[in-house]
């Protein structure tokens, strides 16, 4: 009798689990249900109920499809994954988040300030706006540009991990903007731990765009950096008065993700 119960147990978790490759996949995507997840085989496995074999099999096609990013012992969203709809709502929280500090920090410097997320190996810019004395960008609302190239982006990339960056980079580094741009991986690796030793700001002249620099700083919320802001300057003007008032700005806005309310 308790061989038929422990039988029929056994049955019914079996059909409990999703039997068609689209549901498994589909329950191993839900669980990175944030922009920046990064999880181990073993927290997928917990989280979705599949065996061992099973998540890791399907783990790897989804990276092999570019669904996901596998980095060492971590997971994370693909490039396909990050160009989706699913970014919609923290993209709009980030936004919302910014928007009025950004518009003091365009109105005191007189320069134009961007807002960007991480988009794969690109920095999407999510919004902008003008001081009265901005030097005229190229870049623009929805416009994208190598990460590496760029001071948001390089603030970004300095707050993940290493492994995230060789996956992400170690193909497409040589494909820099200008003559200015990083060219080398370990150079990158070299760039990013200046950022951090310099509590998160970053910097660029003419690695984007030959004629402008840039200071940036990484935004956060209580799960790890989510975008970046950035002033816009020529490129022979200093940056140094610059800095503060970014890492400022880059505090105020994490400190409005992490401990304000939602934002509609």
């Amino acid at each position: 009798m308790t061989a038929l119960l422990t039988d029929d147990c056994a049955v019914n978790v079996q059909n409990a689990l999703p039997l068609s490759m689209v549901e498994r996949m589909t329950l191993i995507m839900e669980a990175f249900d944030r922009p920046l997840a990064r999880l181990t085989l073993d927290e997928v496995t917990q989280h979705t109920g599949l065996p061992r074999s099973t998540a890791h099999r399907i783990l790897d096609q989804l990276v092999q499809c570019r669904w996901l990013i596998h980095a060492k012992t971590h997971y994370s969203l693909g490039s396909l994954a990050l160009t989706l709809g699913g970014r919609e709502l923290a993209q709009h929280e980030l936004r919302s988040a910014a928007s009025d500090t950004l518009q003091a920090l365009a109105l005191r410097t007189g320069m134009y300030v961007h807002l960007a997320s991480l988009a794969g190996s690109e920095i999407y810019y999510l919004d902008m706006f003008g001081g009265r004395n901005g030097h005229r960008v190229p870049s623009q609302v929805g416009g994208r540009a190598p990460a590496h190239c760029t001071a948001a982006g390089k603030a970004i990339l300095a707050s993940l991990s290493p492994e995230y960056v060789d996956n992400q980079y170690s193909s497409v580094i040589r494909s820099g903007r200008t003559d200015y741009s990083i060219g080398d991986i370990v150079v990158l690796h070299q760039e990013l731990a200046r950022i951090r030793a310099r509590n998160g700001l970053a910097t660029e002249r003419g690695e984007c765009f030959g004629h402008l620099a840039c200071v940036g700083a990484a935004v956060r919320n209580s799960d790890g950096p989510v975008g970046a802001i950035s002033i816009v300057t020529r490129h022979a003007s200093p940056l140094e008065p610059l800095a503060p008032m970014v890492l400022r700005a880059a505090r105020s806005i994490s400190d409005k993700l992490i401990h304000g309310s939602r934002f509609s």
